[in-house]
């Protein structure tokens, strides 16, 4: 055999050594490979079911707050009826004198030039107070300054009751 026989021989040995050592190499590394894309499959997994369980867990509290703030405002609704329906028997009933609406007066007060009696005449109920009854025109304003101010408490509580529950 001669050298460039023998080189060959030698260089074709390698190539194939080469090759199979590659080979091996390759099986190595597909397992590894393998290997992790499972434990990243199974990563996702996990993360998938954490991330789906904490949408699950925020969609259940937003029902919950929902929930709540359709009671409150069913709530609110009721108490604006029922102040409302309250404000308008007070002003059927001054409107017709049925009630009268009035006013204590300071008796120890000199200027006031009310020179009202200090004991009960045949026709009221009131013992040893100085009262004025308003005119009925009066009176209605003086209810429907209360009925503004009652609605607007009302509502304070609604937008209180609001801020309380969507801030849990």
């Amino acid at each position: 055999m001669t050298t460039v026989q023998k080189l060959a021989v030698v260089l074709l040995a390698m190539a194939v050594s080469f090759g199979g050592a590659w080979q091996v190499q390759d099986w190595r590394m597909g397992k590894q490979l393998a290997e992790q894309a499972g434990l990243h499959k199974d990563d996702l997994a996990a993360i998938t079911n954490a991330a789906a369980a904490q949408s699950r867990a925020e969609q259940n509290k937003r029902l919950a707050t929902e929930q709540q703030l359709a009671i409150s405002d069913q709530q609110h609704t009721k108490e604006l009826s029922d102040a409302q329906r309250n404000q308008a028997q007070l002003r059927d009933r001054l409107a017709t004198a049925d009630v009268r609406l009035s006013v204590l007066l300071d008796a120890t007060d000199p200027a006031s030039g009310c020179n009202m009696p200090a004991t009960p005449g045949a026709v009221g109920v009131v013992h040893a107070t100085r009262r004025a009854q308003l005119d009925p025109a009066y009176a209605q304003r003086v209810i429907a300054i209360t009925d503004a101010g009652d609605q607007g408490l009302i509502a304070l509580r609604a937008c209180q009751g609001y801020i309380k529950s969507i801030s849990r």
